[in-house]
């Protein structure tokens, strides 16, 4: 799941793009050992963020979970929730207080 590190420096992973074209596989090996993105500048300015697949898909769950929990919140909010036992008993296709099915 989530891979927790020391908090990133990005004084240390700023490169010019130079540098990236220049070092591309080199880079791309560092990003796999390291699993910290990397700054990309042209002219001086910050312009891209790369880094290795399997950060970004652990980003992409935890956005997702995230993205989960804030509807959940909303819905909260919003009254839209109701009793577990009647979730149950409407996933399994009937009404409260009927004897459950026989398999």
């Amino acid at each position: 799941m989530t891979h927790f590190t020391k908090p990133m420096r990005y004084s240390t992973q700023i490169k010019p793009i130079s540098y990236l074209k220049a070092n591309a596989a080199e880079v791309l090996q560092e990003l796999a050992a390291n699993r910290e993105p990397l700054v990309i500048t042209q002219n001086g300015e910050a312009k891209a963020v790369i880094q290795d697949v399997a950060s970004y898909e652990e980003t992409q769950e935890t956005l997702a979970l995230l993205k989960i929990l804030a509807i959940g919140n909303q819905q909260v909010e919003q009254n839209k929730i109701r009793p577990v036992r009647e979730t149950i008993a409407r996933l399994r296709g009937r009404k409260l207080g009927e004897p459950p099915r026989s398999q």
